[in-house]
């Protein structure tokens, strides 16, 4: 008999901490409410969309978005508390809200541990681009486009 699944609190609070640390190396220091930026790493584009402002929070909806896509592309909002210095994965894809866990199997078929897999795959995501050639200058699509 399988043991049930119990969210390991400490390990998803570090996951959390340094996603913050690495979103917050991508954002402006000043942001606010429609800003975006968009970062080449390789050969592929990240955008991060700031979506909501509070006192203590920040809302950012992050998407890769290449020329031609041959895959569907991730896309997630991620809640950043600045109170605490934490940022967590809220949606991804078709998960609107993310739950700490599920019961296995399930109709959409989501992981028992879907919510620490999806913040995870956002640290990796975060690394990559932080380790790969982000630039810091937003590019310009328009110019991208026309050349």
């Amino acid at each position: 008999m399988k043991k049930p699944y119990h969210v390991d609190l400490p390990e998803l609070m570090r996951v959390y901490e340094t996603n913050y640390a690495k979103l917050n190396a991508l954002l402006p220091s000043m942001h606010s409410a429609e800003d975006v930026r968009c970062y080449q790493a390789l050969r592929m584009n990240y955008q991060l969309e700031v979506m909501e402002v509070t006192k203590y929070t920040t809302l950012v909806k992050i998407c890769q978005s290449d020329d031609v896509a041959v895959f569907p592309l991730p896309t997630m909002s991620v809640r950043l508390y600045h109170d605490a210095r934490v940022a967590e994965v809220c949606s991804a894809e078709q998960i609107h809200r993310l739950k700490p866990r599920y019961d296995y199997p399930n109709d959409s078929m989501v992981q028992k541990d879907e919510k620490a897999q999806t913040n995870r795959f956002l640290g990796d995501w975060l690394t990559f681009c932080l380790k790969h050639g982000i630039t810091r200058a937003p590019i310009n699509i328009r110019d991208r486009s026309s050349s």
